[in-house]
């Protein structure tokens, strides 16, 4: 059984495990070698969550026919007015008129983090965080699925995007986990109302809640990644967090550069350490 297991973030709807380990395994592999030290096939697994979100029925390989008109006017709209935001600092707006939709979908697709996707993809990335928050149903299957792969052997845990929430929440609610180190990718854990304030468990008093078998917490982060809304977590929770900025290149949001960043690399291997 594996010692390190991977929690995948959105759009992997159309693939599996095998398929998503078959692009990560290689990549973490070379983080951690890039970091001094080596990583075997067998020690890395995957908790797989994106058929969940796959529609019944569907032989499509893509995204549904999404368009600007299905942004949902509540959370998806809040989430994809924080995304545009961040990603044009020098024109910050709240401004909501008919078009604005339109406009910020367009802008994004053009960023580190979208770019290459289609309007219906970025639609889509929308609904399934807006799932995962807002249907409690999807919520407790999703998590379930992260809980029935943490393995008696598991020691490291490494969640990407809205991945990293969900581990967050996996470990958060078991006091007898296996898994001692977090490492979050890109991570939106941060980011206030939308996401921080809606987590279970729930942060007291503006302070989140530390998984209490975790023994170290490392938070990796491009500054261009607009989905990591807030790069320095340590604020935001009990104990500190170790926040990392790295340089992921012209895909800031993309798994794969996050896992070959030594920073990732070494995050893991000093997770391994607590193996008993």
């Amino acid at each position: 059984m594996s010692r390190v297991l991977l929690v995948h973030g959105i759009g992997q709807q159309y693939k599996g495990p095998e398929s998503m380990l078959t692009e990560c395994t290689p990549a973490l592999r070379d983080g951690v070698r890039f970091a001094g030290g080596e990583l075997a096939v067998e020690d890395i697994s995957a908790a797989f969550y994106g058929d969940l979100f796959r529609p019944a029925g569907s032989r499509s390989i893509g995204w549904p026919d999404y368009d600007w008109s299905d942004v949902d006017e509540t959370f998806e709209a809040d989430l994809l007015l924080a995304w545009w935001q961040d990603s044009q600092p020098q024109h910050p707006t709240r401004a909501r008129t008919p078009q604005w939709i339109q406009r910020a979908l367009s802008v994004l697709s053009g960023t580190s983090f979208f770019a290459g996707l289609g309007e219906r993809a970025m639609v889509g990335s929308l609904k399934q965080v807006r799932a995962y928050f807002c249907d409690p149903n999807v919520r407790a299957k999703i998590r379930e699925r992260v809980q029935a792969a943490i393995a008696p052997e598991t020691r490291v845990v490494i969640g990407h995007s809205l991945g990293s929430v969900i581990a967050y929440e996996a470990l958060s609610s078991s006091a007898n986990t296996p898994a001692k180190a977090l490492i979050t990718l890109g991570s939106p854990l941060g980011v206030r109302h939308l996401i921080f304030d809606r987590l279970t468990p729930a942060p007291r008093d503006g302070v989140g809640c530390w998984p209490s078998s975790i023994e170290s917490w490392t938070n990796i982060a491009d500054q261009g990644d607009v989905v990591a809304l807030t790069k320095n977590l340590a604020p935001l929770f009990e104990r500190s967090v170790v926040d990392v900025l790295v340089q992921n290149g012209a895909k800031a949001h993309d798994i794969r550069p996050y896992l070959t960043a030594a920073e990732t690399g070494s995050a893991v291997l000093s997770g391994l350490t607590t193996e008993n």
